[in-house]
């Protein structure tokens, strides 16, 4: 107790002799304590934290689906919603069919597609028993030439009628029978683009639309999106492909990007994961905490708040040595409510003061004004 007391007296004198002594401090400076005496001063150290160690822990999330994995199917033709065959949030197949539309335009549509059929095969014969005459030198060659022309223009005619029906949704089963047995329907069977999860009906049956009316939001729920916000203090180091978890819902994937700007209110960074190991576990829209594995440089590390001391604009931390404490100028990348990053030439081994720091910064400063 007595050499407390005693401790705690010279701590005073040295405090008030850096009070009216200006001297200057310098970053190495030594600190020269014994065991005891950093226990009785109330000194506490711990490791050196590198960025790896600490960062991203239990921050907040958002999964989202990424935009190129959205689909809005839509109506092909003006027409009357007959049936939808999917409800929300079910699974459905590539080809599936998702709505059935009544259609007069599709009717206009095969008909054109029919009459250019009929204009093909006019052409074609035409140009066969032009061609036979002009080898027999019966006609000129310019007969066979327009002949020729004619028939290309009647078989693009009639590429293109092929085209507005498979726009228009009708299957290939269905443009064959329409081939051979002229066979006409109004129905538009509207199918599934890909494999995913019909999200939003935005059409009833019974409803009618115009063309492009949109039917179905179907989306593609593997990979997801983690829209993670990161405190800008904890993302030093942080490059795309660093891993990102979600320990709760055994998910993982990797960092695909990070914003560059920051939310005024909160302070965070908004950093977009893609997660392909266990996406099937979340849900689009869900609130989660997420891990982000930010790798260590060497160069920045984290350390809380109360290791730091600052004197002069100038942020410090106290380094255990074997004879007590040294401080060392660090610079300071970014702080939250309880810790910093901070930048400096750390081998990676050190202890810091993370409390009684304000003695020891007493000391120091003591230290300076007997130098004096």
């Amino acid at each position: 107790m007595r050499k407390a007391q005693d401790l705690r007296a010279v701590l005073g004198a040295l405090l008030l002799c850096g009070f009216f002594v200006a001297a200057p401090l310098y970053a190495g400076d030594e600190i020269r304590l014994s065991s005891a005496q950093t226990k009785a001063m109330g000194v506490v150290t711990a490791p050196l934290a590198s960025s790896a160690a600490t960062a991203g822990k239990g921050l907040p999330a958002r999964v989202a689906i990424p935009n190129h994995q959205l689909h809005i199917v839509a109506a092909p033709l003006a027409g009357l919603v007959e049936t939808l065959s999917v409800a929300p949030n079910q699974a459905v197949k590539k080809g599936q069919v998702l709505a059935r539309l009544q259609s007069p335009g599709l009717v206009e549509i095969q008909r054109g597609f029919l009459q250019a059929a009929t204009q093909a095969q006019l052409a074609r014969d035409s140009l066969s028993r032009d061609e036979k005459l002009f080898q027999e030198g019966i006609i000129a060659e310019s007969r066979y030439l327009a002949a020729k022309g004619r028939q290309a223009e009647a078989v693009a005619a009639l590429s293109e009628r092929r085209q507005a029906l498979a726009l228009a949704g009708l299957s290939a089963a269905a443009l064959q029978r329409l081939e051979k047995g002229h066979v006409m329907s109004a129905v538009v069977e509207i199918v599934a683009p890909v494999n995913g999860v019909a999200l939003e009906l935005m059409a009833v049956p019974g409803q009618r639309v115009e063309a492009a009316a949109p039917l179905v939001k179907l989306a593609q729920i593997v990979p997801l999106w983690l829209e993670i916000q990161a405190p800008l203090a904890q993302i030093a180091g942080l490059k795309a492909g660093a891993t990102v978890s979600v320990p709760a819902f055994q998910a993982s994937g990797k960092v695909a990007q990070i914003g560059r700007g920051v939310e005024e209110g909160s302070q965070t960074v908004t950093v977009r994961a893609e997660i392909g190991q266990g996406a099937e576990n979340l849900r689009p829209g869900q609130l989660v905490e997420a891990v982000l594995a930010v790798e260590g440089d060497g160069k920045h590390w984290h350390v809380p708040n109360s290791a730091l001391v600052r004197l002069r604009d100038q942020a410090y931390v106290f380094v255990q040595t074997p004879d007590g404490f040294r401080a060392q100028a660090v610079k300071l990348g970014g702080e939250t409510a309880e810790s910093s990053v901070v930048s400096a030439e750390f081998k990676g081994g050190e202890h810091i003061a993370v409390r009684g720091t304000a003695s020891l910064k007493a000391m120091w400063q003591g230290l300076a004004a007997g130098g004096e």
